[in-house]
């Protein structure tokens, strides 16, 4: 029987239902097991079961973003683990059992430092997503030599792109190239802030959209 002493993302020990978890020099982890067959599945344990499985696949792709987006939670867990909890009591959405991530209330970074201020992106040109917002580096703790995080993320290949160090506040936009293979399909687009001294804003989600 699995123990769990600080909620269900942090201090999970041992084994509930299928999802297992663990600790690795100080840092609590969990991962799921794949359900067996003759594995007893009650509407609780398949709603569960669902909510975790749209939330891994939707934040899998996004592993680079999560770690610099939640590193400053990644006490006794991972950044990881981290986004996992925050995904899950906010951003899911459906009728059971049927669960997915709602891509607009979902956070790839949290933190303290002033977001973007009249985030867009652009599907037009091929090849790329052109991604622009308004310098608001004369704000309260806001600094021009903040960088911009970019990502866009493809559902369908289940892959994202991401940029964490192409452009500042003050540059009010950037092009982010995409594989020719995402031409036709449907893209999400996320932006947040990173200080030199690592310092990270709650992303925004922009919109969604194809490019050719």
């Amino acid at each position: 029987m699995g123990k769990i002493a600080q909620g269900i993302l942090g201090g999970l020990s041992g084994k509930v239902g299928n999802i297992i978890g663990g600790s690795w020099k100080g840092i609590d982890y969990i991962r799921i097991k794949p359900s067996s067959v003759a594995n007893p599945r009650t509407v609780g344990q398949v709603n569960q079961r669902n909510k975790f499985s749209a939330t891994l696949e939707f934040l899998q792709p996004n592993k680079d973003f999560l770690n610099v987006g939640y590193k400053n939670f990644a006490i006794k867990k991972t950044a990881f683990n981290a986004a996992m909890s925050e995904i899950l009591a906010n951003a899911i959405t459906g009728v059971a059992p049927d669960f997915t991530v709602d891509y607009e209330n979902a956070l790839l970074s949290k933190g303290t430092l002033p977001g973007v201020l009249d985030p867009a992106a652009s599907y037009t040109t091929p090849g790329q997503v052109g991604f622009s917002w308004t310098d608001n580096s004369t704000g309260i703790n806001a600094l021009e030599t903040d960088k911009a995080m970019l990502l866009v993320y493809n559902p369908a290949k289940k892959e994202s792109v991401a940029n964490m160090v192409g452009s500042t506040r003050v540059d009010e936009g950037f092009s982010l190239a995409v594989p020719a293979n995402y031409a036709g399909d449907l893209l999400y687009t996320y932006i947040a802030f990173v200080s030199i001294d690592g310092k990270v804003s709650n992303s925004s989600y922009i919109s969604s959209g194809v490019v050719s």
